[in-house]
């Protein structure tokens, strides 16, 4: 009389992966993937800090061509330049009316867009049209600029820093994962 062997225990399923963020597949994969597709660590973080810069202009309308423009003209990479740029959007709307405030304030306009809203600025295009938007707002928008412009020097320069060392380890750990 044997012993009948004991029917091996059905091995458990691998736990599934986490699902992955909206994060994590709309932004850090398409990043890593450049890395991944030859763009270096230095070509990728002034790519992504030059696209979080233009996407912050307060300038409705423009930040699609000039961030085209800045990447075709720097030889970066003008996808990965359009999505930062484009994943900037709430940030330019959040800054516009502050940046206009200020910017009408530096140029000797504060009085006339103090109390500047969005639905403020909706009535006035209803009842006047866009001319009056030009004539009240020409000088808080050249003043915006100016404020965008000296901030984006030093915005660039920090995001470009930290976004380098960041890129150089991520791309270190793939390559030491890889071999």
């Amino acid at each position: 009389m044997s012993i009948p062997e004991p029917s091996p225990l059905p091995l458990a399923p691998a736990p599934a992966a986490p699902p992955r963020s909206w994060l994590r597949r709309r932004l850090l994969d398409p990043l890593l993937d450049l890395l991944k597709a030859g763009l270096t660590p230095s070509q990728l973080a002034l790519t992504v800090a030059l696209g979080a810069a233009v996407g912050v202009v307060p300038l409705l309308g423009v930040t699609t061509v000039l961030s085209a423009a800045v990447a075709l003209r720097l030889r970066l990479n003008v996808a990965a330049m359009q999505l930062v740029t484009h994943l900037m959007t709430f940030f330019q709307l959040a800054l516009l009316i502050p940046l206009l405030r200020a910017g009408a304030r530096l140029l000797g306009q504060g009085a006339q867009v103090e109390h500047l809203t969005l639905p403020a600025l909706r009535q006035l295009i209803e009842h006047e049209g866009w001319q009056a938007i030009g004539k009240l707002l020409w000088r808080a928008e050249l003043g915006a600029l100016l404020l965008w412009a000296v901030a984006c020097v030093p915005l660039v320069a920090v995001i470009y820093f930290v976004l380098r060392v960041v890129f150089r380890r991520v791309l270190a750990k793939q390559d030491v994962g890889a071999g």
